[in-house]
């Protein structure tokens, strides 16, 4: 089985991966356009002087991977770093290393300090959005329900447009990976 570093040298960069994106594409960039890492920050400064790379497990029909992904490509331009990513679905022995709660959940962002070694791991939400997430699902009927379907499907085009527009969210996302990886970078 290849290492993560090994995964990481032969994975296509975020950029190439967002632009041969076919689905979300247009979504993806909208938050891409709109989300500024906030001034002055020292998380950036810590990425700059650590220089890790960043392995991302994704699939662009993701809801999560859509937002996600914009944030990671603006923090990664700002601390002029290395991000690649490979396709989930195409890369089972990798996922199945970082399953989130026994599941298969995207994306995962595996920070590699200089030696190719995880020193983080991060995905597939902020805690702000997976509340906002569990708080709709709460709402839902029993599956045997017959409004099942048509509730969840609504609730799935509500919660794929609050990810595109919701700048709270996006700031969210930015603040748990800073969060986590702050604290991984300064051990």
């Amino acid at each position: 089985m290849s290492t993560e570093q090994q995964y990481f040298e032969n994975a296509k960069p975020l950029t190439q991966y967002m632009d041969d994106m076919t689905t979300k594409k247009e979504e993806s960039f909208s938050i891409y356009h709109k989300f500024d890492v906030p001034a002055d920050d020292e998380f950036i400064q810590v990425l700059k002087e650590k220089t890790p790379h960043i392995l991302v497990i994704t699939e662009d029909w993701c809801g999560d991977a859509m937002m996600n992904n914009a944030i990671l490509r603006k923090i990664a331009e700002a601390a002029d770093l290395e991000v690649r990513a490979v396709y989930r679905d195409e890369n089972l022995e990798l996922i199945d290393q970082y399953l989130t709660n026994g599941g298969r959940s995207i994306p995962v962002y595996l920070l590699l300090n200089k030696d190719g070694e995880v020193i983080s791991k991060w995905g597939p939400r902020a805690e702000k959005v997976q509340q906002f997430v569990m708080d709709g699902r709460a709402k839902f009927p029993a599956k045997e329900d017959p409004t099942f379907e048509e509730i969840q499907k609504e609730f799935y085009a509500q919660m794929s447009n609050e990810f595109v527009s919701n700048q709270e969210f996006h700031l969210a996302v930015y603040e748990d990976i800073r969060n986590t990886w702050l604290q991984a970078l300064q051990k």
